[in-house]
This record gives C-alpha cells, sequence and structure tokens, in this order.
C-alpha cells in the first residue's frame, strides 16, 4: 500500500470515530424553557376541573376617549363617524379588554401545566377589520391554532404584527378580498397589530401554550374554564403605560371555581382580595414607531 493512500485511511478512520463519539456525547435537544424536547407529555385531566372567575374594575376617573381623524381616507369617517380610541374602555367602574391568564402553576397532583399536553382547537378565531377598527381589540389563541384575517370594509386594510418572539408579518388585504389565515408557532404575550395604511388602527394577540386565558367583557367580567384542580399564578394585562400588569395567586378546588378580581386606576392596588403584586410594565411597540 502506498504511504499516500495508509495516510487517507488513518485521517478517515480517525474522523469517523470523532463523528461516532460526539454522536454518542450529544446532549438531549431542549426548549426555550430549558426542558428536553423529547420528555413525554402527559393527557390534560378530564375530571374534576373547575373555572377562575373574576370582575376587573377600573377606580376613579378613566380617560375619555379620544375622536380619532379619518380625513386621509374617508371612506373610514362614512362607516364609522364616532371613531374613537378604545385604550381604556370603561362601563359603570368595569374594565374591558384585560387579558387575563393562567402563568404557571401546579396541579394537586404535582404536574404542571406545560407539562400537559394541550391539544390544538380546531375552531379558528377571527381577528375582522370593520368600521376601520379590529375586531376584537384584545384576543387570545394558542400556538398553531388559526386566526381567520378578514376584511369587512369598503376599503383596503394593512395587517402589521410586530411579535418579538415569533416571526414578523405584513401584508395588504382589499375590500372584497378573502380572508386570510395565519397562526403563532410560539408562545407571546402579547402581539401588536397593526395597519400601516390607518396608524390608529391597533389590536393585541395573547398566544398561549394552554387554553387558560380570557379578555374581560364590557361589564368586566371573565372566565377560565376547565382548568384542573391547583394552585395557580394569574396575571390581568391591561393596555396602556405604566401599572399595566397585576397579577394574583389562586386555588382551583376540585369541580369547583377560584375568583381573581382585578382592578386598575387610582388605588387599584388597595383591598384586593389573595396575593396581588404590581408587576413591572413590559414596553411594546408604539403604533408607528420604528422596532427591531
Amino acid at each position: 500500500m502506498k504511504k499516500q493512500t495508509k495516510v487517507w485511511l488513518s485521517l478517515t478512520i480517525g474522523v469517523s470515530l470523532l463523528l461516532m463519539s460526539m454522536a454518542c456525547n450529544k446532549q438531549p435537544a431542549t426548549n426555550e424553557a430549558g426542558s428536553e424536547t423529547t420528555s413525554a407529555k402527559k393527557a390534560p385531566p378530564t375530571s374534576g376541573l373547575g373555572t377562575i372567575t373574576g370582575v376587573v374594575a377600573f377606580n376613579g376617573a378613566a380617560p375619555a376617549p379620544k375622536k380619532i381623524d379619518t380625513s386621509a381616507d374617508p371612506v373610514c369617517g362614512q362607516k364609522n363617524p364616532n371613531l374613537a380610541t378604545e385604550d381604556t374602555v370603561v362601563k359603570d367602574g368595569k374594565l374591558a379588554n384585560v387579558f387575563v391568564y393562567i402563568k404557571d402553576g401546579t396541579a394537586t397532583d404535582g404536574t404542571k401545566i406545560a407539562d400537559y399536553d394541550w391539544a390544538t382547537p380546531t375552531a379558528a378565531v377571527t381577528l375582522d377589520q370593520n368600521g376601520c377598527h379590529y375586531r376584537p381589540h384584545i384576543l387570545g389563541v394558542q400556538t398553531n391554532q388559526k386566526i381567520t384575517i378578514t376584511n369587512s370594509d369598503p376599503t383596503q386594510h394593512n395587517i402589521h404584527w410586530t411579535p418579538s418572539v415569533n416571526p414578523e408579518w405584513n401584508q395588504s388585504q382589499p375590500n372584497g378580498a378573502p380572508p386570510i389565515e395565519k397562526t403563532f408557532k410560539q408562545a407571546e404575550i402579547l402581539v401588536p397589530v397593526k395597519c400601516n395604511q390607518h396608524p390608529w388602527m391597533k389590536a393585541y394577540i395573547g398566544v398561549m401554550k394552554t387554553p387558560f386565558f380570557a379578555v374581560s367583557a364590557e361589564d368586566g367580567t371573565f372566565t377560565i374554564k376547565g382548568v384542573p384542580p391547583g394552585k395557580y399564578h394569574v396575571i390581568a394585562w391591561k393596555e396602556g403605560g405604566a401599572g399595566t400588569q397585576k397579577e394574583m395567586d389562586v386555588t382551583v378546588p376540585a369541580g369547583g371555581s377560584a375568583t381573581a378580581n382585578f382592578a386598575f386606576g387610582e388605588g387599584a392596588s388597595a383591598g384586593m382580595p389573595g396575593n396581588l403584586r404590581i408587576m413591572p410594565a413590559v414596553e411594546f411597540p408604539m403604533l408607528g414607531s420604528s422596532r427591531h
């Protein structure tokens, strides 16, 4: 055998042995939470499920909605002559459009809610552009759940969401165009949505791995259903500046209900049940601002 051939043969054998060693010593892949992606998930319980219910109040005088100038697109003013901001929607002291969700927690059997294999809902959630506003203003979906985006206005819109974790997306939708279907693969609280053609239009999408979220209604009420009995950390998020997140620990009994009442506005942290703490505000991109 020639000397050169022996050298190449030795190098080939050496590289093969090195690759085999690396494969044997490779650590299991981990997800963003640091847990092994190969670990088996548990099927969610189906019995003894409970609920978390509550009311979101607003203390003090609520800021008055501001009328929106639609002169740049008269069609908007014609369809919705009373177009106004909806950052803080208060009626009879109750606050709408608050995203309430279980951040984490442990069931009575010691299982973390993140350890369950939560199925993706088959029903799509609709985000409509109607009256030159997004409807709804705040919505929640699970990861990989379909979002159907529609345009009910006689004018063109441009849907542009600016996530921090998921890919950014920007697409125009003329009037009469067919619905657009999109999904989010990663959990994210919350994804800002805007319209580049109508800068006052905005919405927020809460993307969750679990089904444990709700949005407060006009009367401030919300209900999170199908919760396994256990202890949970609940977050309430309101659009705005400082003090827009509140948190509370609750215990859900088997087949029963836990109460989580939240309040925003003046003196909102006083007189609240449970272990309530004000969290540091999370900054979200403002409409028209540059990002990334």
